[in-house]
């Protein structure tokens, strides 16, 4: 069950849980509450504590405190490094922090307290970080492998002097929306590719679409044939299970700002086709549709959040599988945009699904096409496991982008459009081969992307490095992570404010 999150203007230590968490600003003294009352239970033991264990409130700081009476079974002291109010994304970690404690300790109850309050626009970001940090993917886990507890409530402690209203209560509301949806992409990445084939992913989207009363058009094989998606087809016909082309939208009461376009590569598994990775190389790509997942979130979160923008999510997915009839290297394909394309290699087939995806969505006539995929290994070479690439048409659309990141917590780097690395793609008998040389992979992916959106203005993020986490952190658990939702929904949200 997901954990059910409420407020209470009350202090910290007022209330009950099986742990509480205080958030500590610099300079915070045991002169001063929650400290005072915390360290007169210990009969001045937290003074001492704190100066022994050097804890100042700096970020990343923790300290456990030793559990006093019977109403807390663990006490925790999280530096929140800032004065004043935290920043949007540190306030989300920090809450995080704090769930994934609570899991830890086995704890089924926690209070969140805040030294200074907590202001009615922060708590949605607490409350994202709150279910965040509580997310744990268990499904497949039975017996003694199952959590022996989990967490089933979290109170914000806002403090005695809060007025708690309907925007404190708006807020919590779509903060927990917002981690849901996070939690669904996470979901969809960690599910086994033997459960989640296109056909199974494109249903998981139905069903969001359902519950949050979005429009959603599925496409069969046929359908996809017969609207001249080849790339698409090419790639996926070398498995039983056979491609789906998903559109999502999401229309706003008002009248739109503006119609942006989401695009996920699906590859529900990738084994490189007949290219075939290495058995190693093979063991994390069913996270190979984390960008169709991560549209599906980014949908999700909008009709939470309600932006004053028009929200297009578009999903290719396939499976890319090596039999006899699986697609060649020196075969040649058309598109849906009507360029001919020369097979390379066949585990560069992300680039080409994507393709016919941004050709369908230049015909919606958008403002902004944002294009997300695990693409190329060159990109997490070149900027490793928790930073992703991207490429923008623009400067002014580069750093709204980098922005949107830096709000929203995920790390990004720009990466720069070649177009010395262009003459790589041309081919002796078609219009384009999908791959270049080895040497600035990522780039030439990206260039190729390029021919396929025609002059709208684009955003291509290639996502391969942080989709997965090898390990836990304060935000992510091992696993699928949704790197990359909250960026675009802060995306959008700006656009909406523009």
């Amino acid at each position: 069950m997901p954990v059910k999150l409420q407020l209470a203007a009350q202090a910290p230590l007022a209330l009950s849980s099986d742990l509480l968490a205080l958030a500590v600003p610099p300079g915070a003294t045991v002169k001063q509450e929650p400290l005072a009352s915390l360290d007169k239970a210990l009969s001045g033991g937290l003074g001492k504590l704190i100066a022994r264990e050097e804890f100042k409130g700096q970020k990343d700081q923790q300290l456990e405190v030793p559990a006093i009476g019977g109403n807390f079974s663990k006490i925790l002291l999280l530096g929140t490094g800032a004065r004043g109010q935290l920043a949007n994304a540190d306030l989300r970690v920090l809450s995080a922090k704090a769930a994934r404690a609570a899991n830890a300790a086995k704890a089924t109850s926690l209070v969140l307290g805040f030294a200074d309050g907590l202001a009615p626009d922060k708590v949605r970001y607490a409350a994202e970080g709150i279910v965040l940090g509580s997310y744990r993917f268990d499904k497949y886990l039975t017996g003694e492998r199952r959590p022996k507890a989990e967490l089933k409530t979290a109170t914000l402690a806002l403090g005695a002097k809060a007025r708690l209203g309907k925007s404190h209560s708006a807020a919590l509301e779509a903060g927990e929306g917002v981690a849901r949806a996070v939690c669904l992409t996470r979901d969809l990445v960690n599910e086994p590719p033997n459960e989640l084939y296109p056909a199974r992913l494109a249903t998981e989207a139905q069903k969001m679409a359902k519950t949050a009363n979005l429009r959603c058009q599925v496409f069969d094989r046929k359908e996809i044939e017969k609207r001249g998606m080849k790339l698409l087809i090419a790639v996926g016909q070398g498995s039983v299970n056979e491609p789906r082309f998903v559109h999502l939208t999401y229309t706003p009461k008002k009248k739109a700002k503006k119609r942006l376009v989401f695009v996920g590569k699906g590859l529900t598994f990738d084994s490189g086709g007949l290219c075939i990775k290495t058995a190693a190389g093979m063991g994390e790509m069913k996270s190979d549709m984390s960008g169709a997942a991560n549209v599906v979130g980014l949908l999700a979160a909008c009709a939470v959040v309600k932006p004053d923008v028009e929200v297009h999510g578009i999903i290719a997915s396939a499976e890319n599988m090596p039999d006899g009839n699986a697609y060649r290297p020196g075969d040649v394909f058309g598109s849906l945009d009507g360029k001919t394309v020369e097979i390379i290699n066949t585990d560069a087939e992300g680039r080409l699904v994507l393709a016919d995806a941004l050709a369908y969505a230049r015909t919606l006539e958008p403002d902004l096409i944002v294009d997300n995929a695990t693409l190329t290994g060159a990109c997490v070479v070149a900027l490793g496991k928790t930073c992703s690439g991207f490429y923008a048409t623009t400067d002014r659309l580069a750093g709204q982008y980098a922005n949107a990141a830096k709000e929203a917590g995920e790390q990004v780097w720009r990466m720069p459009l070649l177009d010395d690395l262009k003459d790589q793609l041309k081919s002796d008998i078609a219009d384009l081969k999908h791959t270049g040389d080895r040497w600035g992979g990522s780039i030439t992916a990206a260039l190729f992307l390029r021919e396929f959106t025609g002059d709208n203005d684009w955003i291509h993020a290639d996502i391969a490095g942080p989709a997965l986490s090898e390990r836990a952190t304060a935000l992510h658990p091992k696993g699928a992570t949704g790197h990359g939702v909250l960026t675009f929904l802060r995306f959008v949200e700006q656009s909406g404010a523009r």
